[in-house]
């Protein structure tokens, strides 16, 4: 116990020295004696220790034994959030020269394409590519009004075709193609508007292409033969499996090394990216799992949870889903086949 304050003598209770400068119990020599009355057993032993005795053993704030502590458990603190620092900054700093673009596909629930276009403006020095399909809902004069604002950001185009769930002939695969194409960055992000960012999300997915990975998301999927585990995909969180209950299941994955990317935020290599896009897709549901199994290479979601927020599963028509989710879902069927 060295280094702390207690001196192994009587430190509660006992008597005072005595004569000639020696503690009760003491003799001449520094032989134990027999215990006189008046001389008491130690009360609070824990204060040689360095510790209060009281209940909750707070210590002596005096003590150098728990000063040494308490700068001990500050340090091992403070070394834990320069971690988290330095490893951001790494990230920020492999980054910096790495294009990034964001494609949107507006096609209606106004209010979330506002969240998702401000916190991309507000948390990324990313370049935002946006098509808005039909003004639904008044959802392209947000978009309009966003673009106006800050120009040298948001690139938006309007087209007066409305989307395909809306009865249209505009589809996801069509105007994720016209994105990624109008797009010219390394990097290309796929984001959905019922997702926002809480902070600087993207710099942990772009980092993981530069490292390596052709693509990384927030979410990853592995498929799972006979699995029980609720999973989430895409919009749909309560499909377990491809409709009709054909194919596999499929359960939440990483982080590290998944199968397949989802939840509607993931980076890609925009040149592996343009030639793996199921450009025939008419609806998002399961088009993210065949573009990522379409994709050569390494799918990674970050160690770290990047600070993305779910804004709430857009509604659709259930005709339309079990009708073009069906569609998507085979190309998906025919893709883990063919691997």
């Amino acid at each position: 116990m060295a280094g702390g304050t207690g001196t192994g003598r009587d430190t509660a209770g006992g008597a005072t020295l005595g004569g000639g400068g020696r503690a009760p119990g003491v003799g001449t020599a520094g032989s134990p004696r027999p215990r006189n009355e008046g001389e008491h057993a130690r009360m609070n032993p824990a204060a040689e220790l360095g510790f209060s005795g009281d209940p909750g053993q707070h210590g002596d704030p005096g003590d150098e034994m728990l000063h040494a502590q308490r700068v001990w458990d500050g340090t091992l603190a403070t070394n834990r959030l320069d971690e988290l620092g330095i490893d951001a900054e790494r990230q920020r700093v492999e980054t910096k020269d790495v294009t990034v673009g964001v494609g949107l596909l507006v096609d209606g629930w106004p209010e979330d394409v506002r969240r998702c276009l401000q916190s991309l403006v507000d948390h990324t020095n990313a370049r935002i590519f946006a098509i808005d399909l039909g003004n639904v809902d008044g959802a392209g004069d947000v978009l309009r009004e966003l673009a106006e604002g800050y120009p040298e950001r948001i690139a938006a185009w309007h087209v007066a075709e409305q989307p395909h769930w809306r009865g249209g002939t505009a589809t996801w695969g069509e105007g994720r193609a016209k994105l990624l194409r109008l797009d010219e960055s390394e990097v290309h992000v796929l984001m959905d508007t019922d997702v926002a960012l809480r902070g600087d999300a993207l710099t942990p997915l772009v980092a993981a292409v530069v490292e390596g990975a052709v693509a990384a998301g927030w979410r990853g999927l592995e498929p799972s033969d006979g699995a029980t585990e609720q999973t989430s995909i895409g919009i749909m969180p309560q499909w377990q499996e491809g409709p009709g209950g054909a194919g596999p299941e499929w359960r939440q994955a990483g982080p590290g090394k998944v199968r397949a990317l989802t939840g509607g935020l993931f980076a890609v290599r925009r040149a592996q990216a343009i030639g793996a896009l199921p450009e025939d897709a008419c609806f998002g549901a399961y088009a993210d799992l065949e573009l990522s199994l379409a994709l050569r290479g390494d799918l990674v979601v970050p160690d770290e949870q990047p600070p993305v927020e779910w804004l709430g599963r857009h509604e659709v028509p259930s005709g339309y889903l079990d009708r073009e989710s069906r569609r998507n879902y085979d190309g998906v069927l025919r893709m883990l086949s063919a691997s």
